[in-house]
């Protein structure tokens, strides 16, 4: 379920619907949906949320997006996590703002552009099967042909039948988030900042559809993990998601 806002002086004009990814069991599992369910979290932004499945995204836009998330907002129409971090600051400058300044957004697209080519890039070799597995029914082939097109024609099966052996390098590359949170609660300090929501979304996609876990028992990063799913009245918790660590 989406957070439910407290009253605050600047009321939405409606609940913003978000649309969003989900898995046969119903679970929404999409890292770029879970950056701005955060987003509106932080915010302090009700929501509705729309499943969809990978087959049903493109036909819920008339093909003019094809991808989520997606937020309606009255009038307003917003896909692609990055332009509705962009829209609801704009929009609602007077709720808590997700980034301090230009500085602070700056880098946190620093760290996008790391995390998705080092940390999102080896999370989707190990797990693309797993994903298949869990999507609904309807939208397992469609899904398998494209990613096995992305994956330059090697099929799921192929690409992560030697995953156990780069779990390693996975654990290796989040060096920098365990480095980093030795001197704080979070990424962004003491308090959760965009970066966070980034970096906390993967995991909880993780948590939706694997059948082993990123993590070894004892990771530091386990107790960021359970702060960031205990944010904003445990918005990420599931009795759904797998371990995250073994």
């Amino acid at each position: 379920m989406c957070y439910r806002a407290r009253a605050v002086a600047v009321p939405s004009r409606e609940n913003i619907r978000l649309y969003e990814l989900v898995l046969e069991n119903g679970i929404s599992a999409s890292p770029y949906v879970w950056r701005t369910r955060f987003a509106l979290a932080h915010k302090g932004l009700a929501c509705q949320p729309v499943p969809l499945g990978f087959t049903e995204i493109a036909a819920a836009f008339s093909g003019e997006l094809r991808t989520v998330p997606v937020i309606e907002d009255g009038e307003e129409r917003v896909g692609d996590s990055w332009h509705i971090a962009d829209y609801l600051e704009r929009r609602y400058p007077a709720r808590p703002a997700l980034f301090s300044g230009s500085a602070e957004y700056a880098m946190v697209r620093l760290f996008d552009a790391w995390f998705s080519a080092e940390i999102l890039r080896r999370m989707f070799r190990i797990y693309v099967l797993d994903i298949h597995n869990a999507a609904r029914p309807a939208d397992r082939p469609y899904f398998r042909k494209s990613r096995e097109a992305r994956l330059n024609g090697t099929s799921l099966e192929a690409s992560v039948a030697d995953r156990v052996s780069r779990l390693p390098e996975l654990r290796d590359a989040l060096n920098p988030l365990r480095a980093h949170l030795e001197r704080g609660p979070f990424l962004g300090g003491a308090s959760p900042n965009y970066a966070d929501y980034l970096a906390l979304g993967a995991f909880r996609w993780v948590a939706s559809v694997s059948t082993i876990p990123p993590l070894a028992q004892g990771d530091p990063l386990l107790a960021w993990l359970e702060r960031g799913f205990d944010l904003y009245g445990g918005l990420a918790r599931d009795a759904r998601l797998k371990p995250l660590a073994q």
